[in-house]
């Protein structure tokens, strides 16, 4: 398991920076945020070529924190790492605790920490997938940092993007954080275990997500039980295999 760590510099005259924006009514603001986005899209197109060339399918999981990305990483290599070659890049703010977890399963496994960053981009991936040997895998799995905003801004070079929502969280979440379902290809409706013990109303989760995209495949399923896992590994191989 290898780590990588990412730091963003801010220059030294940030506050005649933040004047000027204040100065401008804010328009620098924009352009700068524009930019940003703008240039790891280069890097994300870069990436999915790269990707593509070498045949491999990749998909960006991302969910608030203690959704359970991880756990359903480990119900999804245990079911799918001897049919496949799959590789992995765990992306946290700190430590290597989910990477160690991913490496136990003998996967290959690359650890991105951003310090203070709330998601990862496309630098950062390109970075991580130089120390993968891309021709031997047939799946890359990209966990991303939790959070419910930030990530589904920066395309990363992946095929799809999956989301995660725990019913632990609420059925509000798709109105409230609408990009991240309007962006994704799946949606995942994990912890359905407690359903009985919350006020979760599945139809309204799936209502309201629907009608943010309504091409966004719903797979409600508990990790901890096994219930609609079936449904999920499905999605996932016929992704493999149309690569």
């Amino acid at each position: 398991m290898k780590e990588a760590e990412f730091n963003v510099s801010v220059p030294d005259d940030v506050g005649g920076l933040l004047q000027e924006i204040h100065r401008r009514g804010g328009t620098m603001k924009v352009k700068v945020a524009e930019n940003i986005l703008s240039a790891n899209d280069r890097v994300a197109e870069e990436n999915s070529r790269l990707l593509k060339e070498s045949g491999v399918y990749v998909i960006n999981m991302m969910s608030s924190p203690g959704a359970g990305k991880t756990t359903l990483l480990e119900k999804t290599l245990a079911a799918l790492k001897d049919k496949y070659k799959i590789g992995v890049i765990e992306g946290d703010v700190a430590t290597t605790a989910d990477a160690e977890r991913i490496e136990k399963l003998g996967v290959p496994v690359v650890q991105i920490n951003t310090g203070s960053a709330c998601h990862l981009d496309g630098s950062m991936v390109r970075g991580a997938l130089e120390e993968f040997d891309l021709g031997s895998l047939d799946l890359l799995i990209v966990e991303n940092v939790g959070n419910l905003v930030c990530p589904a801004e920066f395309n990363l070079g992946e095929d799809h993007k999956v989301m995660l929502l725990s019913v632990a969280e609420g059925d509000d979440k798709p109105l409230k954080y609408p990009l991240m379902f309007r962006e994704s290809a799946a949606l995942v409706i994990n912890k359905i275990d407690l359903i009985p013990y919350t006020n979760f109303d599945m139809d309204k989760a799936r209502r309201d997500s629907l009608s943010i995209n309504p091409r966004l495949d719903v797979f409600p399923l508990s990790c901890r039980t096994g219930e609609g896992l079936d449904g999920w590994l499905g999605w996932l191989e016929s992704g493999i295999n149309a690569r």
